[in-house]
């Protein structure tokens, strides 16, 4: 997550200037060939115009949906601090005076599965932005922690060795971790040591991380369907490609009669990219949202999150040593 105040004008310049070379070069190859003496090539604006209408709903139905997207997964991570809070006060009230030992085992396993999830959460998929030159050399600037670690040792600063291996062995960790908090806490109930209150309180706050934690695969799970992204880029590409052939005549007519006739053509190129700039980057924005956990610098920051929650169930147990909280580098967090 970007923390500034907002992205400045040279970051989106340095950011987007492979695309502006690209541009460029549509708009100076056909700016070129009219000049010198292929005026077959002109196309009238209004088609293009009536096209650009079309790519302009399409794009912002995309950024639309990538929003949505990127604003859910928020939500899923807000409601996972909140019941986080809740789950920590509830269990330590519930079973500190009986068995604070087994709070502490209880917590530090809540803590692994933050782990687990964040780790599933990065994972890459065919689908996502990251691989791209563009946003892989923007990542340069910032560290994603989950590709600096593994799994294992992030795992072995809360699980015991056995519980460790058993967790490593299954497919879906996150999943196990929070199966096998239901477990313990069927085993304290079976004990007597909390009422049946306590256990339906408990019990339902694991639900809620179940549940969480099924929204959140499914937005990992799920890209922007591929029919809409497609039908977007082959528009688009479409509409850049001919916005250069249809302002040709219409920048050639400005010098008519005056000392520069024949070379405002050239204004062509300038304009033709400023335009199309505006288009593809619109896009590009969108697509910096779509998959909000692939780590890049707009999306959702789940390991801040995850640290944040871990500071304060450890503050709930009046521990002093508490992990540091995670600072952005570069305006970024993750």
């Amino acid at each position: 997550m970007h923390s500034g105040k907002k992205f400045g004008a040279v970051e989106f310049i340095i950011w987007t200037r492979r695309s502006i070379y690209c541009l460029a070069i549509l708009a100076a190859i056909p700016t070129v060939l009219y000049f010198f003496g292929w005026k077959f090539l002109y196309v009238p604006w209004q088609p293009i115009a009536i096209m650009g209408t079309a790519v302009a709903f399409i794009v912002g139905f995309k950024n639309n949906a990538s929003y949505s997207r990127l604003w859910e997964a928020r939500q899923i991570y807000g409601a996972i601090i909140n019941d986080s809070r809740s789950f920590g006060y509830i269990l330590r009230d519930s079973l500190s005076g009986k068995d604070p030992k087994k709070v502490k085992e209880m917590f530090l396993r809540h803590y692994a599965w933050l782990t687990a999830l964040r780790f599933q959460l990065r994972e890459s998929r065919a689908w996502e932005n990251m691989s791209t030159a563009q946003f892989d050399e923007y990542s340069k600037k910032y560290d994603i922690p989950e590709r600096l670690s593994n799994l294992d040792d992030e795992l072995k600063r809360y699980l015991s060795e056995s519980e460790l291996q058993y967790i490593l062995s299954k497919k879906n960790r996150a999943t196990q971790l929070m199966a096998s908090q239901s477990k313990e806490l069927s085993e304290i109930y079976a004990k007597g040591e909390i009422n049946d209150f306590q256990w339906v309180q408990i019990n339902q706050q694991l639900v809620k991380f179940t549940d969480n934690q099924g929204k959140a695969e499914r937005i990992k799970n799920f890209p922007y369907p591929r029919n809409f992204s497609s039908i977007t880029t082959y528009l688009l590409l479409l509409f850049i490609v001919f916005v250069p052939f249809g302002l040709l005549k219409e920048f050639d007519k400005l010098g008519d009669g005056t000392m520069v006739e024949g070379f405002t053509v050239w204004f062509n190129i300038p304009f033709s990219l400023l335009v199309t700039w505006c288009f593809h980057t619109l896009d590009s924005v969108g697509e910096a949202s779509v998959n909000p956990f692939e780590g890049s610098p707009n999306d959702v920051p789940i390991t801040q999150i995850s640290r944040t929650i871990e500071i304060d169930m450890r503050d709930m147990l009046d521990e002093s040593d508490l992990p540091p909280a995670i600072t952005p580098k570069n305006n970024i967090v993750l």
